[in-house]
């Protein structure tokens, strides 16, 4: 089952820290937000394939919260 949540996407034109906020909680919900605090701060007992995977959950959440504009730069 998928999960979806509202966020507006983050466009320069919009609030920074709001959004930074809304983009954490997300990765809270996907079960990603370790991938903030670095690969090296990560949970030990996760295996690299398993980090790789979390990360690239985090990363994929991130861009889809991104305005066009924002991630052509």
């Amino acid at each position: 089952m998928g999960s979806k949540w509202d966020i507006e996407k983050f466009t320069r034109s919009n609030d920074f820290g709001l959004w930074k906020v809304k983009m954490r909680a997300i990765l809270i919900q996907q079960k990603c937000v370790e991938t903030l605090t670095g690969e090296s701060q990560m949970p030990a007992h996760l295996s690299a394939a398993e980090k790789a995977k979390m990360n690239d959950k985090a990363v994929s959440a991130v861009i889809l919260c991104l305005g066009d504009n924002v991630l052509r730069d």
